[in-house]
């Protein structure tokens, strides 16, 4: 059992490893301190493994939307460290297929090394592909293909690793996730704030769009987080 919360807060964050972001001046880095672990870049903590509920939320609130009699077919933009991914799994029937598309090769190396145990080592699950790219490559290849894609990507539209994000959150962007979904299909998006510029987008191109606030935590603690919910009609 690990120490408290309080207590871990006393103890320094050790590095464990460090990669650069593909296409990217920037790095990521991986620290842990007692059982917590935290992936950061240039000083802002992207993702922490106490502080994970938004991310399962995002996959909760899609699925929720979908068929629970239909054999899915899911795109995940972003491992993470799989909570997402582990909560799309929990919702999803035995013949769901979900292709995980993650930009740093590293995060998945540390979720097959580091962070697997934490959501139930999700990668482990013969439903889940796990392809070191760009998502948008992998939205543009295909269209009427997904019956969601859940995009948790640089902390959301307004971006912090990827100035290229404006390909994945900009007007052509969004029509190209809009094309790749099959009709009645849904994209969530996950963001660390409110963009409303963002929301307009959505409904220019032509989503059915609501836009729910979460907290970061489950407990329904932490500070609020932005999921925007897209339906194809």
């Amino acid at each position: 059992m690990g120490l408290s919360i309080e207590a871990s807060r006393m103890i320094p964050w050790k590095e464990i490893d460090r990669a650069k972001i593909p296409g990217n001046e920037g790095e990521v880095i991986l620290l842990v301190r007692d059982q917590e672990f935290s992936i950061r870049t240039a000083g802002t903590e992207l993702m922490n493994s106490r502080i994970h509920g938004s991310e399962e939320s995002l996959a909760e609130l899609a699925c929720s939307r979908l068929d629970p009699n239909a054999n899915w077919q899911i795109l995940i933009g972003g491992l993470g460290m799989g909570y997402t991914l582990a909560a799309a799994l929990e919702h999803a029937n035995f013949d769901t297929q979900i292709l995980v598309a993650e930009l740093i090769p590293a995060v998945v190396k540390w979720n097959q090394e580091y962070l697997g145990h934490l959501a139930g080592r999700p990668l482990l699950d013969p439903r889940v592909r796990v392809i070191e790219e760009d998502v948008v490559k992998a939205i543009g290849e295909k269209t009427s293909a997904w019956d969601a894609i859940l995009l948790d990507v640089d902390n959301g539209p307004a971006g912090l690793t990827q100035k290229a994000n404006d390909r994945l959150y900009g007007n052509l962007g969004l029509k190209a996730s809009f094309d790749a979904l099959r009709p009645g299909g849904i994209l969530a998006v996950w963001s660390s704030g409110v963009d409303e510029a963002f929301t307009r987008r959505m409904t220019l191109a032509g989503f059915k769009t609501k836009i729910v606030s979460v907290r970061a935590r489950k407990s329904g603690k932490g500070s609020k987080h932005t999921i925007w919910l897209g339906k194809r009609p």
